[in-house]
């Protein structure tokens, strides 16, 4: 093996050490099952198949140039280690609002700014993943998210979940 092809390598394995130290053994069984519900067929790497699968199941046609943007971020295949590294990235960076703005905007094809309240409580109360139970979905209510006549200001509302509270 040449230095370059070692140096690689030892910086690859490095790095996915590091993201693997980030989260603890609970969040990366959740990230694979996370992994596993957009691996639609099972091959051990997220392609464009997989995502334009996974936005039809969302009720979503997603543009082929947003597919290829979103695959273009990862360094190469799609596969969990690669992954795992691109969300503590995003993690631990200073873009998780941004994340979840650009998520919540596949519920406003018309680029409103606002999503359906109930496409939100069906976001939260899915059955995959850690879904909130309705008790739990009611006592986020409480907090007064950004929800006017059926409508959610998924900006504010992506703002007070990173920051802790809107803006008032």
């Amino acid at each position: 093996m040449s230095k370059a092809a070692k140096k690689k390598s030892t910086k690859s394995k490095s790095k996915s050490a590091s993201t693997q130290q980030t989260f603890d053994q609970r969040t990366i069984q959740e990230f694979k099952e996370s992994f596993g519900i957009m691996d639609g067929n099972k091959d051990g790497v997220i392609d464009r198949n997989d995502l334009m699968d996974l936005y039809a199941t969302l009720g979503q046609i997603a543009p082929a140039e947003k597919i290829d943007g979103m695959l273009k971020e990862a360094a190469g295949p799609l596969n969990f280690t690669t992954f795992l590294s691109m969300f503590g990235e995003k993690m631990h960076g200073s873009d998780s609002y941004d994340a979840l703005v650009e998520a919540f905007k596949m519920f406003d094809p018309k680029g409103t700014g606002k999503m359906k309240e109930q496409d939100l409580a069906g976001l939260l109360q899915n059955k995959r993943g850690e879904p909130l139970n309705d008790d739990e979905y009611q006592a986020m209510l409480k907090g007064k998210p950004p929800i006017e006549k059926g409508e959610v200001d998924y900006v504010a509302f992506a703002r007070m979940l990173t920051s802790g509270g809107q803006e008032e």
